[in-house]
């Protein structure tokens, strides 16, 4: 009997660039330009600069760049550990169906891996490698129901993320299919994060330590380390994560004999983020806005005036968070992103920032939001609402609702917003020329015979940017 695994390394290494359709590239440079951009202005965080200096006591001859840094390099694993962290420091990287943040483990682990090999990957060598690995999480999400909903037990870029980064590094590395059998049989080893560890410093060291042990994972496998094949088939194996787990195998990718095989990124594209939070603030942010707009018809609405503020949302503990005293629990909190809209008529970068979160006026309407869960208001990102419900002190009230924010992926962000957005979290870090060449390596990342170029790019800061910046939110 073939065993599920069996599939996957056969999968992974059989993959080649006749497999990429058209819907899938365009998706996925969408993909990596964002979290390159993300990553980059995460590099101004406090966790990243706390990463950075851990990881800098650590020497090998193989080194990869640190994003941002001009003339920084790590050893390659710690290069993915640093840059895997920048990604996911803000909650401001991408988010699929069922929930993962798919890219922040894959990327990093790539980059780090490409500047170590002694050919340089092309760029449809990076595009093919990053959708190995984008697709093997996706395929795993799918062996769960409960994999679909808001996560409650474990952090899913901890659980997939680090098998996708070694099925990635192992595309690259061009490994046997047996080889890529016990990457993953390996990384499944270093899978698993709580969710308790959620809205603090250490959530981004999950995608940190995915793109890390992934790409650990694969090096090991090449050097004839092996794992379990059966770790996908056993509850004591992959479904310890999952109560309701049912493994299935990878269809073949044999193009030729009928193989019948879909990529998951065809089928379900990603949501990108207009903010820096977890994606369900998006949805509140959204009917908050619309609901200020409703108050403010007539002229600027008097928010001092505001009775009581009731969110409609689905269940979740670790994004209801009445009153956030720092900046990672005010972007998993419902309460605090609502009430950020309403005051400001905007959620950005600078509404996390220790000032905002403090400032009086939000205080005051902290007090006067109550959190509803409607039995119909399901925790999942595909089926989720959220209402907003404003009562004034003179009896006026309006209710705004929000089924799908821009940026979700039934209403994606335009080609334009998106490189916007990147630009915009570039430029804080890089040169305009860098940021320019970055957005056209990406863009047409498919005919790149050199993907490495990216890493002269990638470090061309600007004169005033320095590693180990503190973000004070």
């Amino acid at each position: 009997m073939l065993l599920h695994l069996e599939s996957f390394g056969a999968a992974i290494s059989s993959l080649n660039a006749v497999h990429l359709t058209d819907t899938v590239i365009h998706r996925s440079k969408r993909m990596m330009l964002d979290t390159l951009g993300v990553g980059l202005l995460g590099t101004s965080t406090a966790v990243f600069s706390k990463a950075l200096q851990y990881s800098q006591f650590f020497k090998s001859v193989e080194r990869s760049s640190v994003w941002g840094g001009s003339g920084m390099t790590l050893p390659p694993q710690y290069a993915a550990f640093v840059n895997g962290i920048a990604v996911h420091s803000m909650d401001f990287d991408d988010t699929w169906h069922p929930a993962t943040h798919p890219s922040g483990a894959v990327l990093p682990a790539l980059l780090a891996l490409s500047e170590t090999l002694p050919t340089q990957p092309s760029g449809l060598d990076l595009l093919l490698a990053f959708n190995a690995g984008i697709e093997v999480q996706g395929r795993l999400m799918r062996f769960s129901k409960e994999a679909h909903n808001i996560p409650r037990r474990f952090h899913p870029p901890a659980v997939v993320g680090v098998m996708g980064s070694a099925a990635a590094s192992a595309k690259l590395l061009a490994l046997s299919p047996a080889q890529c059998v016990h990457s993953l049989a390996i990384a499944a080893s270093s899978a698993g994060a709580p969710m308790a560890n959620a809205a603090t410093q250490t959530k981004p060291l999950h995608t940190g330590n995915a793109a890390r042990r992934g790409l650990e994972a694969a090096k090991l496998a090449l050097l004839g380390l092996e794992g379990s094949q059966a770790i996908l088939d056993l509850e004591s194996g992959f479904g310890v994560f999952y109560s309701d787990y049912s493994p299935s195998e990878l269809p073949g990718t044999n193009v030729g004999c009928g193989g019948g095989f879909r990529w998951v990124l065809e089928e379900q594209d990603v949501a990108i983020k207009r903010f820096p939070a977890h994606l369900g603030m998006h949805w509140v942010v959204d009917a908050a806005l619309a609901a200020r707009a409703k108050l403010g018809a007539s002229g600027e609405p008097d928010l001092c005036k505001v009775q009581k503020v009731v969110l409609r949302v689905p269940p979740s503990r670790y994004i209801d968070c009445p009153f956030p005293a720092m900046e990672h629990q005010a972007r998993h909190s419902f309460q605090f992103n609502a009430c950020s809209a309403l005051l400001d008529n905007q959620v950005s970068v600078n509404s996390f920032s220790g000032p905002q979160i403090d400032r009086p006026a939000l205080r005051e309407l902290l007090a006067k939001v109550r959190v509803e869960n409607p039995q119909d208001n399901h925790p999942s990102f595909d089926k989720m609402y959220c209402e907003v419900t404003v009562e004034m002190e003179h009896g006026e009230s309006v209710t705004a609702r929000c089924n799908t924010f821009y940026g979700h992926w039934r209403k994606p962000l335009s080609q334009e917003d998106l490189v916007g957005k990147f630009e915009a979290n570039a430029s804080t870090v890089l040169s305009q020329e860098a940021v320019e060449r970055v957005v056209d390596v990406i863009g047409n990342i498919e005919k790149c015979p050199d993907c490495t170029v990216l890493r002269s790019y990638l470090q061309m800061s600007r004169p005033t940017t320095h590693l180990f910046r503190e973000h004070h939110g």
